[in-house]
């Protein structure tokens, strides 16, 4: 037998013999320290496992544990011994399809007649100890398709025989660990012996491959990670992330609710919600009209053939909702706003000297969802963008970039958010407009990245059909990475829509258009912003800014004076008049996350002024109303960056 070379990156080369697995290589190249930190190798680009055969020269890299291709594994890994444990415990009344591992943990999909419980995941868990203990070895088998497929329908799992089917390939690969064996490429740990700190978190209903008219299966979700400790942070960022949850807090802060009579994924704003969204609105408006752009408002519908020209029906149709006629016309929903700034820009002549034009709107747009991806604000089935689309020269076009990524980060620090990842999506395998124009804007793009000193990750061939574009995602008190912001370069528009402007030579050409959205949506953005505040806003963007409460009945008709002032002054303030205990109102009143009590008793009464209370416990001595309302002031600028 022939030996081959193989190395690390940058490392010497030992000679083996072919068909030896990654784990005897490993075993040479690596010191005992160093094999202990190991969990699988990187080969030609590929994640492999230990017992993955060499046949031919190889650089090995080596994945180490605690990192988040170790992590992957180690929970894909215990994925499969979740799934040996369920058919451990209900035997044949389980059928087993797909368990990945994703974000944070796993999952796996079963079917089984009954659902499974709490008491289910105790059991399961503590045979998955046992299965784990035992320090199994993973073990790969490459068969030939047909045989995979005569095994699994010997064992009645159909879900397994669909997806080798769809693979149409002629070998698959299994992987055995205990008394289990599943379909699967890997790559996984070499034995039990590392899983040892995992959890079993919910389970979810999930129609088999994501098509609403196959079988409902249940889906486990659980995580893993190498040691108890890194679980038990994780378990207890989860427990603060339930305290945060934006539909729990929403509906005790009375912000917004559905109704599914009037239908799922369509939100109605409550009061509070209302000025909440108000107060975002008119900070958003100042801030685009001090940044040269001008307001649109369009339609919410638009005649069908709109949407052929701008392409939507060819790309989204499955996205957008059902035409209707008027006037024996068909019209649509939109799903975008672009066409309909196309249409502005289109209802006059244009000259190159009026560009950059710059224009905004917060567009209410329609889309369809899957009933099971609805998900409170984050993901609904009517939105409000907060859009831009700007119309420029080709020699503005860094500029415009630098100027969006100027005003995006400005407006994302004064809502609370300085930490976020950066990604330049480049050109995709399948686009339209010319290399040359790809290039320039995506040269656009790095530039005005790198001119603004902003670090950055490319994302190759992950721009959109139309063009290159820079996505911010946000990361929020726990770590979260919320996609919010987005800049896209366009070709696709102008040239459909037959856009033009006349050049300082007299002749036409076509202008470059910019998509741009800072917060994505209003609903996502709210959404995210009460799960980062954990729904204690700050005073500028504080549905409610104040409460006041009285001690006895004594000052009741006081405090509807200072409630009437400081209304008067602009002060978002509510009463509490009640003749209830005074904690017991303070209670409710800090439950309510309202940034100051404005406590009255006699001594307040007779002196003209108030106690202030902040919703953390701390007393600030008593002040005026006046001197209150222009306390209010400082920190309302301050906040909105004034």
């Amino acid at each position: 037998m022939s030996d081959i070379a193989v190395s690390l990156k940058d490392g010497e080369s030992i000679s083996i013999p072919a068909n030896s697995t990654v784990q005897d290589a490993l075993s040479q190249l690596l010191s005992n320290k160093q094999r202990k930190k190991t969990i699988a190798a990187i080969a030609g680009g590929i994640t492999v496992d230990f017992c993955t055969v060499l046949t031919e020269d190889t650089v090995l890299t080596p994945v180490l544990i605690g990192t988040d291709e170790g992590l992957e594994i180690l929970r894909h890994s215990t994925a499969h011994i979740m799934a040996h444990a369920v058919r451990d415990l209900y035997g044949e009344d389980v059928k087993v399809a797909i368990g990945p591992s994703i974000d944070n943990g796993f999952y796996y999909d079963f079917l089984r007649s009954e659902p499974f419980s709490p008491d289910d995941f105790e059991k399961i868990e503590a045979r998955m100890a046992e299965i784990a203990n035992q320090n199994l070895p993973f073990e790969r088998t490459d068969i030939s398709s047909s045989d995979a497929i005569k095994k699994f329908e010997a064992e009645g799992e159909k879900y397994k025989v669909e997806l080798i089917q769809d693979l149409e390939t002629e070998t698959v690969s299994l992987y055995g660990v205990g008394g289990f064996v599943d379909l699967c490429r890997g790559p996984h740990v070499a034995n039990t012996s590392v899983i040892k700190a995992f959890k079993l978190l919910r389970v979810a209903g999930a129609y088999w491959r994501g098509d609403e008219k196959r079988d409902v299966l249940q889906r486990i979700y659980g995580t893993a990670f190498f040691d108890a400790k890194a679980l038990k942070k994780h378990l207890n960022a989860l427990e603060e992330a339930k305290k945060r949850d934006h539909r729990r807090l929403g509906k005790e802060l009375n912000l917004f609710t559905t109704d599914d009579q009037i239908g799922p994924g369509l939100i109605l704003w409550q009061p509070k919600g209302a000025q909440l969204r108000r107060l975002i609105e008119d900070y958003w408006k100042d801030e685009h009209y001090c940044h040269s752009y001008e307001l649109l408002y369009t339609p919410h519908i638009a005649r069908q053939d709109l949407w052929k020209t701008s392409g939507h029906l060819d790309f989204y149709g499955e996205n957008m909702y059902s035409p209707m006629d008027i006037d024996d016309v068909s019209y649509q929903l939109k799903p975008m706003n672009c066409p309909f700034h196309i249409g502005v820009y289109k209802s006059d002549k244009r000259s190159y000297r009026e560009f950059p034009l710059r224009w905004c709107e917060l567009g209410t747009v329609y889309r369809y969802e899957r009933a099971g991806a609805l998900h409170g604000l984050l993901r609904v089935r009517g939105f409000t963008q907060d859009d831009a689309h700007i119309f420029c020269r080709p020699d503005q076009l860094e500029d415009e970039i630098f100027n969006i990524l100027e005003l995006n980060l400005h407006i994302l620090k004064n809502f609370g958010f300085a930490d976020y990842d950066i990604y330049l999506s480049t050109r995709p395998e399948k686009y339209v407009g010319s290399d040359e124009n790809w290039d320039a804007a995506t040269a656009a793009l790095k530039l005005a990245l790198e001119k603004k000193g902003l670090d950055y990750e490319v994302d190759p061939g992950e721009g959109v059909f139309y063009g290159p574009k820079i996505d911010i995602k946000i990361k929020d008190q726990l770590g979260r990475s919320w996609q919010c912001s987005t800049i896209q370069v366009d070709f696709n528009l102008p040239e459909r829509f037959e856009m033009t402007y006349v050049g300082s030579d007299n002749t036409e050409h076509q202008p470059i258009m910019i998509h741009r959205a800072l917060m994505g949506s209003l609903e996502r953005f709210i959404g995210v912003l009460i799960e980062h505040y954990a729904g204690a806003f700050p005073l500028w963007f504080a549905p409610v800014q104040a409460r006041i409460l009285n001690i006895t009945d004594d000052q009741a008709e006081y405090c509807e004076g200072v409630y009437s002032e400081l209304r008067k002054a602009g002060i978002r303030i509510e009463k509490d008049l009640r003749n209830e205990k005074l904690n017991y109102k303070i209670r409710e009143a800090q439950l309510a996350k309202i940034p100051y009590m404005l406590i009255v008793g006699d001594n307040e009464k007779e002196s003209g002024t108030v106690t202030v209370r902040l919703r953390d416990g701390k007393n600030l001595p008593p002040m005026s109303i006046a001197e209150f309302a222009q306390k209010v002031v400082e920190e309302v600028k301050e906040g909105r960056g004034i």
